[in-house]
Formats: structure tokens, sequence, C-alpha cells
């Protein structure tokens, strides 16, 4: 076969069909890998976390729970912290924040539970619900 009677194209079209071979298989891999995101992401995620507060209101005695795999587990571990046989659960969350809030001046009446998506949210309407300058936050938990 001599030079002329060869095909002079036909090289780079075997290029641009590699080429184009390659662009599809880095397409194909990207748009695998797009779809596998989200369900990456659900695994780091903790799903149903609960979390509690026990009070104990004569004494002032607390204690609380996060992480709990059931809700029922993170109120018997409250109430064990609390460690008082008449302490009672006052806040109960899953995914999300409690907080008690204290007002000194009430004695057993002074304690004001509450819940949020973030432990500033739950805190910030305990304090809101305690309403009164001697306020403070006596206990909070989060689950995340």
């Amino acid at each position: 076969m001599d030079a002329c009677s060869k095909n002079p194209l036909s090289d780079d079209v075997k290029v641009v069909s590699g080429m184009r071979t390659a662009l599809l298989r880095l397409a194909l891999a990207a748009a695998l890998a797009c779809l596998a995101q989200p369900a990456l992401a659900k695994a780091v995620v903790k799903k149903g976390v609960h979390g509690a507060i026990a009070l104990q209101r004569e004494t002032g005695q607390f204690g609380y729970a996060y992480d709990a795999a059931t809700s029922r587990a993170a109120k018997l571990e409250a109430l064990k912290q609390c460690a008082h046989p008449r302490c009672e659960v006052v806040a109960s969350f899953s995914n999300a924040c409690g907080g008690l809030a204290r007002n000194p001046a009430r004695g057993p009446k002074g304690y004001f539970p509450a819940t949020g998506a973030t432990r500033q949210e739950a805190e910030t309407k305990a304090l809101r619900l305690c309403a009164a300058r001697d306020c403070e936050i006596a206990a909070w938990a989060c689950t995340k």
C-alpha cells in the first residue's frame, strides 16, 4: 500500500473515538459517584438517638442521659443519674437537646425544662419560661 492509498484521517478518527469512550466512562463514573453520595451521607447521620432530663424538685437533684438507643432507655438512665426515689422525667427528646433552667428564689417550683433543636435553643426556651433575672441553666443534654 502506498502513501496515497492510505486514508490520512483514519488514525485521527481512532484517537477521537478513544477519547470519546474515555469521556463517556468518566461521565458515567461521576454520575455513579453522585448517586452514591446521599447513601454515604445517610450512613454518618445518627438515627433515633434519645435523651432525657430527670429532676427531684425538693432537693434539686437532677440527672440526664443522651445518645440512648430508645426513649425508655434515656428516661431510665436520667432517673438513675438523678439518684433519688422521687425523681421524675421533666424533659425527653430525640435527635435534639434539652435544657433545665432554675430560679433559686422559687424553691421547688423554680425549675423550667424545655427542648430545642440546638443547645442554645433549648436553654433559651428554658430561661424564657423561667422569666426571672436570677434564672440559670442547671442542666442540659444533646443527642447530636
